[in-house]
């Protein structure tokens, strides 16, 4: 194996699908993960074989790529509004269980037009703006946006979902416990609005790594959609909600020069580890893009496309050509970045497996 490259341990990999698991289990949820973390077809299939109810995607061809290597209960949480990806998802639709989503009226008739014309009737959920501030209905108009979407014809609203995070009374926060039931609440009253509005709503589906297992604590959460945690990595650590140990993805890179004894370079830059957890946000206030394991005294600090610069404080023994272990700030876009992965087995052995998700922007 050459460096850089991604090695997932399998031992950690299958106790944290099992954790996530057993916490749908025992709060009596459906665990849908969302696949945006490995887009792997044979990681989803781990998921399904340990319980879990479908996928999430976030890319029609994603889907696609999924329904290809056959999972056929797969949802697809983001507003489709653009003639070509709704037209792919009609398609989709008639050969497997397809969820699609909305959160506008204009977005909605797309749907509704299309889907009539194709003579199909199209699942959909209904995006929940929660307190993140990124896609979905606002929740003070989301009542009045469900009551005229279900007038329309080729389209069956069974479900609202929301994305969130670690959100609490809509600031950033380590309290990812009550951020969690905060978001269920929320989403729970909301539905029961919507129902005693006429709006027959079933599925009520939330939850992020961070959130889900306490979201999945209020009465009416019917979903969660975790993703991170079949990896996890150094953001999830530093939210608590796993241990360093159970980081089970690491990018192994070598070191390819040292300049002094506070420095040393690496062969994964910007193109090898993602960016876009940037050191020093609140409230986690991480430093540098990557932790090393074994290494207290180093921290890769600083990136360039190629080059991976290492601070180094203190004394150690590393020295030009060793290979270094390091935990990602944020894993999910790191795998994006990636054609390939190792999974590591038990007896030491490596498997190579495409990510065949990777790129699916569409």
């Amino acid at each position: 194996m050459d460096t850089p490259a991604l090695v997932i341990e399998k031992r950690k990999l299958d106790a944290n699908i099992q954790k996530m698991a057993d916490i749908a289990r025992t709060q009596k949820v459906y665990l849908r993960p969302h696949t945006k973390t490995h887009k792997n077809p044979k990681i989803a299939k781990l998921q399904l074989e340990a319980g879990a109810a479908g996928i999430t995607v976030a890319k029609v061809a994603e889907a696609e790529v999924m329904a290809e290597h056959g999972i056929d209960d797969i949802f697809i949480a983001y507003p489709l509004v653009s003639e070509i990806k709704i037209q792919k998802a009609i398609d989709l639709s008639r050969k497997i269980r397809l969820i699609t989503a909305f959160d506008s009226l204009e977005g909605i008739q797309k749907l509704s037009q299309s889907a009539e014309t194709a003579g199909v009737v199209l699942e959909v959920r209904m995006e929940i703006d929660s307190g993140l501030r990124r896609t979905g209905v606002l929740y003070d108009e989301a009542v009045e946006l469900a009551k005229k979407a279900k007038e329309l014809p080729g389209i069956k609203i069974t479900g609202i979902y929301t994305f969130r995070g670690p959100i609490l009374d809509g600031k950033p926060t380590l309290d990812i416990e009550e951020a969690g039931r905060q978001e269920g609440q929320l989403m729970a009253d909301l539905a029961e609005k919507l129902r005693a509005e006429g709006v027959p709503i079933t599925d009520v589906s939330v939850g992020s790594t961070s959130t889900s297992a306490s979201a999945a604590e209020i009465e009416g959460i019917t979903e969660i959609r975790p993703g991170t945690y079949v990896f996890y990595d150094r953001m999830q650590e530093k939210y608590h909600c796993c241990s360093h140990e159970e980081c089970a993805a690491a990018i192994h890179v070598s070191v390819v020069s040292k300049p002094s004894d506070s420095l040393l370079i690496v062969d994964g830059g910007s193109k090898t580890f993602a960016t876009d957890v940037q050191p020093g946000q609140p409230p986690i206030f991480l430093e540098g893009f990557g932790e090393i394991n074994g290494h207290p005294e180093m921290l890769l600090e600083r990136l360039t496309e190629e080059h991976g610069m290492v601070a180094v404080h203190g004394e150690t023994n590393v020295q030009i050509g060793d290979v270094l272990q390091v935990i990602p700030n944020h894993i999910c876009s790191t795998v994006n970045l990636h054609n390939d992965v190792f999974l590591k087995n038990e007896d030491g052995t490596l498997e190579k497996q495409a990510v065949l998700g990777r790129g699916k922007l569409q």
